[in-house]
């Protein structure tokens, strides 16, 4: 599974950059979206790619960001009782692990917001115009942007 973390604004962009990132639910900064691997969700986050993270989740770090970041529809935190009373899961870890492994999707719990909004990073960004490779944080992350979740939490 990929999540993807939007760090740049729009600002005297291409109408198309626009609409990509809108597709992608991704309509202010440091919103996240954890999406599954198939072409068409690839061709969009590389369509993106100079305003967005993206990488390889982890389910421990999927976990993490549902006990801390996740909402239900009007605000409301997402817990283990919600997660036990309205799904066929013990808990909020449970279904972390399941929607990693793919056999349910984040639209299969009601209420569910399918996004995250996370802080600015503690200590801050490295830098959010130039990529990984040139030592800033856009582009791929691979495994490292658990790291950048870690500190976005």
């Amino acid at each position: 599974m990929y999540t993807v973390v939007r760090l740049r604004s729009t600002v005297n962009t291409r109408p198309e950059i626009r609409d990509t990132l809108k597709m992608l639910r991704l309509n202010k900064v440091n919103h996240c979206i954890v999406l599954n691997e198939n072409p068409q969700n690839k061709g969009m986050i590389q369509k993106v790619k100079d305003y967005v993270a993206w990488g390889n989740i982890t389910p421990e770090a999927l976990a993490q960001l549902m006990h801390k970041r996740g909402e239900l529809k009007g605000g409301v935190r997402l817990t283990d009782e919600y997660v036990k009373e309205h799904t066929s899961f013990d808990g909020i870890d449970a279904l972390a692990q399941a929607i990693h492994a793919g056999d349910i999707s984040m639209k299969d719990v009601p209420q569910l917001k399918p996004l995250f909004r996370l802080h600015p990073p503690r200590k801050g960004h490295k830098g959010i115009k130039k990529t990984v490779a040139e030592g800033g944080v856009l582009g791929y992350h691979g495994d490292d942007i658990n790291a950048l979740l870690h500190k976005m939490r």
